[in-house]
């Protein structure tokens, strides 16, 4: 019998107006869930009126901070398939609620992963920023394996104790500016809960940007403790204890007790737990090399340094790291959004040979849940699939027309690795909108060479976050560079269906960089 399992009703917001299908185990069709909008219309275009197909993720919204309501779990419940994207693009609630909810004997198939079968290509996901202090993030490492991990298990790191002058925080910015607070040392550490409120879970083999904040200079010393929860009713397993030293505006050459400690002062690295040995560690760049390492917490200082003094923006979301004007320091997180992701780029249907093999995966998912509906689904599938190299050819051929010296795209959201290099326009870099960070003369001065050396006509916004974007607005028009619309992620009321969208930023990239 379809069950309901109350441990994962998460309630969240519902984005636009129309509500989704509701899915049921009376209608005569294929009830079919996908994790977002570009997913769900692919399925359309196979299933026909076979299948009735439910989004989680609604219109407008952000597929990697996503989180599901009630209803969403309901439709969840009386699914017969169910497609997620995965490669970390989804939030973990998404995906729990997905899993945690499908009915017994539903398989659950991944396409971005799945879609290598069919020729889909996968590109790595290389994330190269240009901070001029150390970039610090949080990442869960290895399988797993040996303690029957899956995708909805969760790896938690908690801040047990800060030692330090001053109060230290962590925290996301999510995609529409509101702060995810991790750790927080100015309303203390509680043990009696397990430090709920002082904890961040990562699903396994992942890692997530984070800012850090300092309100007084001094060395701070943080302990944090990991666990892996391999089932939502399973015991958690220890993974150990650790002390990571700070060096906040003052010399990090002179920490007490440690002498000789390398000093982490660019570059990316993660506080990271490893869950196949049970370590806590920093896992980064070590001396400035192209080649991570593994670092020892206890001979490793993280700088922060004098430069890296901010003043406490305005707004409710951000009291907690003190009053509007207040100086502090701050490691910034270095991208915008929730972005808890992989090693490989998850976006794969910016290309549309990708979005072929997508839907070739979906047409003998269907087969296989439908035998009845094979001749239909191929039927559908063959049509769409030309459907989709007639798009491709219009891609091709619309940056082609593009002079190759103007193709150089700039963007707000790391996501387009794919279109780049199916269609020949290389990313010249993506600009990360952060409304918890006010940008340094510095930020504003790289980004204008940017666009004055590179010649730059034109930078591309995702819809969702142009109004969030005012500094790369701002600078653009100081030096007479259009803003142009670019979808990555979700549809809108103007952009509805996948080839549509496609088609819609070929024509923005030809109309605005010719």
């Amino acid at each position: 019998m379809k069950r309901l399992l109350a441990a994962t009703l998460l309630l969240g917001a519902v984005a636009g107006c129309a509500p989704p299908p509701a899915l049921s185990d009376t209608d005569g069709r294929v009830q079919v869930v996908t994790t977002t909008g570009i997913l769900a219309d692919l399925v359309r275009n196979v299933g026909g009126d076979r299948v009735l197909v439910d989004s989680i993720v609604p219109d407008n919204a952000d597929a990697h901070a996503y989180e599901p309501t009630l209803r969403d779990v309901r439709n969840v419940v009386y699914a017969d398939v169910a497609f997620s994207n995965y490669l970390l693009l989804e939030a973990q609630s998404v995906i729990k609620t997905l899993d945690a909810n499908l009915p017994d004997g539903v398989e659950q198939i991944s396409l971005a992963e799945g879609a290598t079968k069919y020729a889909a290509e996968i590109i790595p996901l290389v994330e190269d920023v240009s901070l001029d202090t150390i970039w610090l993030g949080l990442r869960a490492r290895g399988s797993g394996a040996v303690h029957g991990v899956t995708r909805s298990s969760d790896v938690r790191l908690s801040a047990t104790r800060v030692d330090g002058p001053g109060r230290l925080s962590a925290y996301l910015t999510e995609s529409f500016g509101n702060p995810d607070i991790a750790f927080d040392s100015g309303d203390g550490f509680d043990p009696a809960n397990g430090y709920r409120d002082d904890t961040m879970n990562l699903p396994p083999d992942a890692h997530t940007h984070m800012s850090w904040a300092f309100t007084e200079p001094g060395i701070y010393r943080l302990t944090l403790r990991a666990e892996l929860a391999v089932s939502a009713d399973s015991k958690p397993l220890p993974m150990g204890e650790q002390t990571f030293t700070f060096a906040v505006g003052v010399d990090p050459h002179t920490v007490p007790g440690m002498d000789g400690a390398l000093v982490l002062h660019d570059g990316h690295t993660d506080v990271t737990a490893d869950i196949d040995t049970g370590e806590l560690y920093l896992w980064g760049d070590g001396h400035g090399g192209t080649e991570q390492v593994r670092l020892d917490p206890g001979r490793t200082v993280i700088e922060v340094p004098a430069k890296a003094l901010k003043e406490v923006p305005a707004g409710p979301g951000l009291r907690f790291l003190g009053r509007p004007g207040t100086q502090i320091h701050q490691l910034p997180q270095a991208v915008l959004g929730r972005h808890v992701h992989g090693e490989i780029d998850p976006h794969l249907w910016q290309d549309a040979g990708n979005a072929q093999s997508y839907v070739e995966l979906i047409r003998d998912t269907l087969i296989t849940a439908d035998p009845a509906g094979t001749a239909a689904y191929r039927a559908n599938t063959d049509r769409y699939l030309t459907e989709l190299s007639r798009l491709d050819a219009y891609l091709r051929e619309q940056i082609d027309a593009i002079p190759a010296a103007n193709r150089h795209l700039v963007t707000t959201h790391d996501a387009f690795a794919y279109l780049a290099k199916a269609y020949g326009i290389p990313v010249a870099g993506f600009v990360t909108p952060n409304p918890a960070v006010e940008p340094s003369l510095a930020d504003r001065r790289r980004l204008t060479e940017t666009l004055r050396n590179l010649h730059i006509r034109a930078v591309f916004l995702e819809p969702n976050l142009r109004a969030r974007s005012s500094t790369l607005v701002e600078v653009a028009r100081d030096q007479n560079v259009k803003v142009c619309d670019i979808y990555g992620d979700a549809f809108d009321d103007r952009v509805t269906d996948y080839v549509s969208m496609m088609r819609f930023n070929a024509d923005s990239l030809r109309s605005c960089l010719s």
